[in-house]
């Protein structure tokens, strides 16, 4: 993994450092101190598979390890563990979902906060239940970023895929879900019926405009305020293709990371109840010039400058 963190070398100075400098290969989840930032891998396209989209998304992680490396430290005390990739050979998706929540729980018991690079958004449904694991009596608030709400329902031979991690949580009791970025062209009148069933409150991508972010704020304020915990995910697809061309689903009409997108995005990020954060379906197969792993990159980078 050391061959993939690396970058430019200004000097041993801590004004001088990158990333990769920064970053610790680790096994022992008791090395984990409070505020440490923790990633894993989650190498895994089965569930893309499963929901008939563009394979590739396994070999992300380390794509994006790559981009990230370079960033300069802005925080003096950042700290950034890396526990390798969690990968699903066998096809046993739900075995590999579990074996990540397991992890990320332990992460979050010792007081980091959790970075997961996907990967198909079927990381969404092993990430909150890590979550969930560390605080199971705790209400926990998503932010999904995303094209789609990713709420439909199994299919009876197939199983839980990339598109079913919010029917899953919402099985399981009450979910508290704001999903931004939603396109009308890209969920069928089923899904949007069952994100009103459950209660899966939604802002359209025709509504991210500047002039709109006190309203934006107001509405994800509005969910963050009812929790104790927040986790969010990104999925790259809900981007433009012309700045996400790599996914597993490319959005012609996608949104652009413009000025309104990053207010509201750091707006979340600087919310302390945030402990969670992945990115999902980078697909290198079908990116141009890093450019949506590169972009997964900055998202997460702007995590560690607040």
């Amino acid at each position: 993994m050391s061959n993939i963190w690396q970058g430019r070398f200004d000097g041993e100075e801590a004004l001088f450092h990158r990333i990769f400098q920064r970053v610790r290969e680790e096994s022992n989840y008791d090395s984990i101190s409070t505020n440490d930032f923790v990633l894993h891998g989650f190498a895994v396209d089965e569930g893309v598979r499963r929901n008939k989209g563009r394979l590739g998304a396994k070999d992300a992680p380390d794509v994006i390890r790559k981009n990230m490396s370079n960033f300069p430290v802005i925080l003096p005390d950042f700290s950034l563990l890396d526990f390798g990739n969690i990968t699903c050979e066998d096809g046993n998706l739900e075995n590999t979902q579990n074996n990540l929540a397991k992890n990320v729980s332990k992460v979050l018991l010792k007081g980091g906060k959790s970075l997961v690079l996907g990967g198909g958004h079927e990381v969404t449904y092993a990430h909150y239940l890590g979550v969930k694991t560390a605080f199971p009596e705790q209400k926990i608030g998503i932010i999904n970023i995303d094209a789609h709400f990713d709420n439909r329902q199994p299919e009876n031979g197939v199983g839980p895929s990339s598109g079913t991690g919010f029917w899953q949580i919402a099985q399981e009791g009450e979910i508290n879900s704001l999903h931004i970025g939603i396109q009308r062209n890209s969920n069928t009148l089923k899904l949007f019926d069952t994100a009103h069933q459950y209660g899966m409150k939604y802002i359209l991508a025709d509504e991210l405009f500047f002039e709109n972010l006190s309203s934006i704020y107001q509405r994800i304020d509005d969910l963050l305020n009812e929790v104790d915990f927040a986790y969010l995910t990104i999925c790259m697809d809900v981007f433009n293709a012309s700045i996400a061309p790599g996914v597993s689903a490319a959005a012609y009409n996608g949104i652009f990371a413009d000025a309104a997108f990053m207010h509201f995005y750091r707006h979340i990020l600087k919310n302390p109840k945030l402990i969670a954060l992945d990115v999902a379906e980078v697909n290198p197969s079908h990116d141009i010039q890093d450019r949506t792993a590169r972009l997964a990159s900055c998202l997460m980078n702007e995590w560690f400058m607040v």
